[in-house]
Protein backbone atom coordinates (compact mmCIF):
# COMPACT_ATOMS: atom_id res chain seq x y z
CA UNK A 1 0.00 0.00 0.00
CA UNK A 2 1.03 3.68 -0.97
CA UNK A 3 2.05 5.97 2.35
CA UNK A 4 0.05 9.30 1.40
CA UNK A 5 2.49 12.00 1.24
CA UNK A 6 0.39 14.36 0.68
CA UNK A 7 -1.08 17.38 2.79
CA UNK A 8 -5.04 16.87 2.77
CA UNK A 9 -4.98 20.47 2.50
CA UNK A 10 -3.58 20.51 -0.94
CA UNK A 11 -6.99 18.77 -1.93
CA UNK A 12 -9.78 20.30 -3.54
CA UNK A 13 -13.14 17.90 -4.41
CA UNK A 14 -15.11 19.17 -7.19
CA UNK A 15 -18.54 17.53 -7.24
CA UNK A 16 -21.98 18.47 -8.60
CA UNK A 17 -24.91 15.63 -10.13
CA UNK A 18 -24.20 15.06 -13.09
CA UNK A 19 -25.08 17.17 -16.27
CA UNK A 20 -24.79 20.33 -13.76
CA UNK A 21 -21.23 21.18 -15.21
CA UNK A 22 -18.88 19.73 -12.94
CA UNK A 23 -16.45 19.48 -16.07
CA UNK A 24 -16.71 22.74 -16.76
CA UNK A 25 -15.96 24.14 -13.48
CA UNK A 26 -13.17 21.97 -12.78
CA UNK A 27 -11.55 22.42 -16.07
CA UNK A 28 -11.41 26.26 -15.06
CA UNK A 29 -10.04 25.42 -11.66
CA UNK A 30 -7.10 23.05 -13.04
CA UNK A 31 -6.11 25.74 -15.62
CA UNK A 32 -4.59 28.22 -12.36
CA UNK A 33 -0.82 27.67 -12.52
CA UNK A 34 -1.08 26.75 -8.84
CA UNK A 35 -3.76 23.92 -9.52
CA UNK A 36 -2.83 20.18 -11.11
CA UNK A 37 -5.79 18.58 -12.00
CA UNK A 38 -5.60 14.96 -12.95
CA UNK A 39 -4.55 14.46 -16.39
CA UNK A 40 -4.09 11.25 -18.93
CA UNK A 41 -5.77 9.00 -16.74
CA UNK A 42 -7.17 7.04 -19.80
CA UNK A 43 -10.68 7.04 -18.51
CA UNK A 44 -13.88 9.13 -19.34
CA UNK A 45 -13.01 12.93 -18.17
CA UNK A 46 -9.96 11.78 -15.84
CA UNK A 47 -12.80 11.46 -13.16
CA UNK A 48 -11.16 9.14 -10.47
CA UNK A 49 -14.60 7.71 -9.70
CA UNK A 50 -13.07 5.35 -12.97
CA UNK A 51 -9.47 4.90 -11.37
CA UNK A 52 -10.12 4.23 -7.42
CA UNK A 53 -10.64 0.55 -5.74
CA UNK A 54 -12.28 1.59 -2.73
CA UNK A 55 -15.10 3.58 -3.41
CA UNK A 56 -17.92 2.52 -5.78
CA UNK A 57 -19.10 4.18 -8.90
CA UNK A 58 -22.31 5.68 -9.25
CA UNK A 59 -23.57 3.13 -11.67
CA UNK A 60 -23.42 0.80 -9.19
CA UNK A 61 -26.65 3.07 -7.77
CA UNK A 62 -28.68 3.14 -10.92
CA UNK A 63 -26.03 5.78 -12.33
CA UNK A 64 -26.55 9.54 -13.69
CA UNK A 65 -30.51 10.79 -12.94
CA UNK A 66 -30.92 7.40 -9.96
CA UNK A 67 -27.97 7.28 -7.83
CA UNK A 68 -28.56 9.57 -5.07
CA UNK A 69 -32.07 7.78 -4.60
CA UNK A 70 -29.82 4.66 -3.68
CA UNK A 71 -28.91 5.59 0.48
CA UNK A 72 -25.64 3.72 -0.59
CA UNK A 73 -24.67 6.67 -2.42
CA UNK A 74 -24.32 8.79 0.19
CA UNK A 75 -20.80 8.09 2.65
CA UNK A 76 -20.05 10.23 5.62
CA UNK A 77 -18.27 10.09 8.12
CA UNK A 78 -19.99 7.05 9.25
CA UNK A 79 -18.86 5.15 6.51
CA UNK A 80 -16.75 1.78 7.22
CA UNK A 81 -14.59 3.47 4.29
CA UNK A 82 -14.07 6.54 6.09
CA UNK A 83 -10.33 5.05 7.37
CA UNK A 84 -6.62 6.05 6.98
CA UNK A 85 -5.84 3.42 4.66
CA UNK A 86 -8.89 4.66 2.88
CA UNK A 87 -7.27 7.98 2.59
CA UNK A 88 -3.58 6.73 1.87
CA UNK A 89 -5.00 4.12 -0.95
CA UNK A 90 -6.78 6.81 -3.13
CA UNK A 91 -4.07 9.50 -2.77
CA UNK A 92 -1.67 6.20 -3.88
CA UNK A 93 -3.98 5.62 -6.66
CA UNK A 94 -4.49 9.76 -7.67
CA UNK A 95 -0.90 10.68 -7.15
CA UNK A 96 0.43 9.60 -10.49
CA UNK A 97 -2.12 11.73 -12.39
CA UNK A 98 -1.24 14.96 -10.62
CA UNK A 99 1.74 17.49 -11.14
CA UNK A 100 3.12 17.11 -7.42
CA UNK A 101 4.62 20.31 -8.32
CA UNK A 102 1.07 22.34 -7.81
CA UNK A 103 0.27 23.95 -4.78
CA UNK A 104 -2.96 22.67 -5.20
CA UNK A 105 -4.66 18.96 -6.16
CA UNK A 106 -7.85 19.32 -7.81
CA UNK A 107 -9.97 16.02 -7.92
CA UNK A 108 -13.56 16.30 -9.85
CA UNK A 109 -16.46 13.38 -9.90
CA UNK A 110 -20.29 14.19 -9.79
CA UNK A 111 -20.69 11.37 -6.74
CA UNK A 112 -18.24 14.13 -4.51
CA UNK A 113 -21.80 15.98 -4.22
CA UNK A 114 -23.47 12.90 -2.16
CA UNK A 115 -19.60 12.34 -0.38
CA UNK A 116 -18.39 15.26 1.05
CA UNK A 117 -18.34 14.70 4.94
CA UNK A 118 -16.67 11.43 3.89
CA UNK A 119 -14.20 13.27 1.58
CA UNK A 120 -13.54 15.87 4.94
CA UNK A 121 -13.15 12.99 7.46
CA UNK A 122 -10.60 11.13 4.88
CA UNK A 123 -8.88 14.36 3.75
CA UNK A 124 -9.10 17.00 7.13
CA UNK A 125 -8.88 20.85 5.44
CA UNK A 126 -9.35 19.53 1.67
CA UNK A 127 -11.68 22.40 -0.15
CA UNK A 128 -14.91 21.28 -1.57
CA UNK A 129 -16.48 23.08 -4.46
CA UNK A 130 -19.85 21.63 -5.59
CA UNK A 131 -21.76 23.23 -8.81
CA UNK A 132 -25.74 23.39 -8.86
CA UNK A 133 -27.54 24.00 -11.97
CA UNK A 134 -31.25 24.25 -13.06
CA UNK A 135 -32.89 21.18 -11.80
CA UNK A 136 -34.99 21.00 -15.61
CA UNK A 137 -32.03 21.81 -17.48
CA UNK A 138 -29.75 19.34 -15.86
CA UNK A 139 -33.13 16.79 -16.61
CA UNK A 140 -33.64 17.55 -19.71
CA UNK A 141 -29.69 17.00 -20.83
CA UNK A 142 -29.47 13.53 -18.36
CA UNK A 143 -32.60 12.33 -20.26
CA UNK A 144 -30.32 12.93 -23.76
CA UNK A 145 -27.45 11.61 -22.36
CA UNK A 146 -28.56 7.90 -20.79
CA UNK A 147 -30.71 7.55 -24.05
CA UNK A 148 -27.45 8.08 -26.29
CA UNK A 149 -24.58 6.76 -23.73
CA UNK A 150 -25.97 4.08 -21.19
CA UNK A 151 -26.38 0.52 -22.59
CA UNK A 152 -26.11 -0.99 -19.30
CA UNK A 153 -29.18 0.35 -17.53
CA UNK A 154 -32.51 1.44 -18.46
CA UNK A 155 -32.81 4.27 -20.73
CA UNK A 156 -36.40 5.26 -19.65
CA UNK A 157 -36.13 7.49 -16.24
CA UNK A 158 -38.61 10.14 -17.49
CA UNK A 159 -37.94 14.10 -16.86
CA UNK A 160 -39.97 13.90 -14.27
CA UNK A 161 -38.25 11.09 -12.24
CA UNK A 162 -35.28 12.83 -13.31
CA UNK A 163 -36.36 16.17 -11.71
CA UNK A 164 -37.54 14.38 -8.56
CA UNK A 165 -33.77 12.96 -8.20
CA UNK A 166 -32.63 16.52 -8.67
CA UNK A 167 -33.90 17.08 -5.50
CA UNK A 168 -33.02 14.66 -3.81
CA UNK A 169 -29.47 14.97 -4.56
CA UNK A 170 -29.29 18.40 -3.15
CA UNK A 171 -31.48 17.84 -0.58
CA UNK A 172 -29.24 15.31 1.20
CA UNK A 173 -26.54 17.68 0.28
CA UNK A 174 -28.63 20.63 2.38
CA UNK A 175 -28.42 18.26 5.02
CA UNK A 176 -24.89 17.73 4.69
CA UNK A 177 -23.68 21.07 4.61
CA UNK A 178 -23.74 22.46 8.51
CA UNK A 179 -20.78 19.55 8.53
CA UNK A 180 -19.38 20.66 6.24
CA UNK A 181 -15.76 22.96 6.15
CA UNK A 182 -14.34 24.66 3.45
CA UNK A 183 -17.10 24.38 1.42
CA UNK A 184 -18.30 26.73 -1.82
CA UNK A 185 -21.37 26.57 -3.68
CA UNK A 186 -21.23 28.03 -7.58
CA UNK A 187 -24.35 28.25 -9.33
CA UNK A 188 -23.51 26.83 -13.05
CA UNK A 189 -25.98 29.75 -14.35
CA UNK A 190 -23.46 32.65 -12.51
CA UNK A 191 -20.59 30.85 -13.61
CA UNK A 192 -20.91 30.93 -17.53
CA UNK A 193 -23.23 34.67 -17.23
CA UNK A 194 -20.67 36.19 -15.11
CA UNK A 195 -17.37 33.78 -14.64
CA UNK A 196 -15.36 36.48 -12.80
CA UNK A 197 -17.50 37.25 -10.30
CA UNK A 198 -18.91 33.41 -9.93
CA UNK A 199 -15.05 32.41 -9.23
CA UNK A 200 -13.73 34.65 -7.27
CA UNK A 201 -14.95 33.25 -3.70
CA UNK A 202 -13.52 29.71 -5.31
CA UNK A 203 -10.13 31.77 -5.77
CA UNK A 204 -10.52 33.11 -2.10
CA UNK A 205 -11.62 29.43 -0.79
CA UNK A 206 -8.57 27.87 -2.39
CA UNK A 207 -6.09 30.78 -1.66
CA UNK A 208 -5.24 31.69 -5.24
CA UNK A 209 -2.67 34.37 -6.10
CA UNK A 210 -4.49 35.26 -8.96
CA UNK A 211 -7.79 35.35 -10.18
CA UNK A 212 -9.18 31.53 -12.11
CA UNK A 213 -9.26 31.83 -15.48
CA UNK A 214 -12.31 31.92 -17.37
CA UNK A 215 -11.53 31.60 -21.07
CA UNK A 216 -13.07 27.65 -21.30
CA UNK A 217 -16.56 28.32 -20.08
CA UNK A 218 -19.12 28.83 -22.65
CA UNK A 219 -22.66 30.45 -21.79
CA UNK A 220 -24.59 28.85 -24.21
CA UNK A 221 -24.86 25.39 -23.63
CA UNK A 222 -28.05 25.91 -21.75
CA UNK A 223 -29.78 27.11 -24.48
CA UNK A 224 -31.03 24.29 -26.27
CA UNK A 225 -32.56 23.29 -23.28
CA UNK A 226 -34.00 26.79 -22.82
CA UNK A 227 -35.97 25.89 -26.37
CA UNK A 228 -36.59 22.38 -25.93
CA UNK A 229 -38.59 23.52 -22.26
CA UNK A 230 -40.64 26.32 -24.20
CA UNK A 231 -41.25 24.26 -26.94
CA UNK A 232 -42.80 21.63 -24.40
CA UNK A 233 -45.19 24.80 -23.47
CA UNK A 234 -47.01 24.37 -26.74
CA UNK A 235 -45.65 20.93 -28.38
CA UNK A 236 -47.78 17.48 -28.66
CA UNK A 237 -50.24 16.36 -25.76
CA UNK A 238 -47.69 14.43 -24.21
CA UNK A 239 -44.81 16.98 -24.02
CA UNK A 240 -47.48 19.71 -22.77
CA UNK A 241 -48.35 17.00 -20.10
CA UNK A 242 -44.70 16.07 -19.16
CA UNK A 243 -44.39 19.97 -18.60
CA UNK A 244 -47.20 21.09 -16.41
CA UNK A 245 -46.39 17.50 -14.42
CA UNK A 246 -43.11 18.92 -12.84
CA UNK A 247 -44.24 22.39 -12.61
CA UNK A 248 -46.94 20.66 -10.47
CA UNK A 249 -45.21 18.56 -8.48
CA UNK A 250 -41.98 20.23 -8.12
CA UNK A 251 -42.34 23.82 -9.02
CA UNK A 252 -42.12 25.07 -5.34
CA UNK A 253 -39.15 23.36 -4.54
CA UNK A 254 -37.61 24.53 -7.81
CA UNK A 255 -38.55 28.26 -6.51
CA UNK A 256 -36.80 27.29 -3.19
CA UNK A 257 -33.84 26.64 -4.85
CA UNK A 258 -33.87 29.96 -6.62
CA UNK A 259 -34.91 28.66 -10.08
CA UNK A 260 -38.07 29.32 -12.40
CA UNK A 261 -40.12 27.22 -14.45
CA UNK A 262 -40.64 29.80 -17.11
CA UNK A 263 -36.77 31.43 -17.51
CA UNK A 264 -34.39 29.05 -17.00
CA UNK A 265 -31.33 30.66 -17.14
CA UNK A 266 -33.30 33.11 -13.58
CA UNK A 267 -32.00 32.80 -10.52
CA UNK A 268 -32.60 34.83 -7.84
CA UNK A 269 -29.91 36.29 -5.64
CA UNK A 270 -28.45 34.05 -2.10
CA UNK A 271 -31.24 31.34 -2.54
CA UNK A 272 -29.57 28.35 -1.61
CA UNK A 273 -32.46 26.68 0.56
CA UNK A 274 -31.44 27.40 4.55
Amino acid sequence: MTEMTVDPARLVFVGGLHRSGTTPLATAIAGHPEVSGLHDTGVKEDEVQHLQSRDPKAKLYGGAGRCALDPRSHLTEASSLATEQSAQQLVGEWSRYWDLDRRLLLEKSPPNLLMGRFLQALFPGAALVIVVRHPVVVALSTHKWRRLASRSVNKHTTHHQLVGHWMAAHDTFLQDLPHLTRTNVVRYEALVANPVAALEPVADLLGLASPVPTDTLLASRSDRYARQWEAMKTGSPFQRWVRRSIERDHGDQIRRWGYDTDDLSAVAPDSVPA
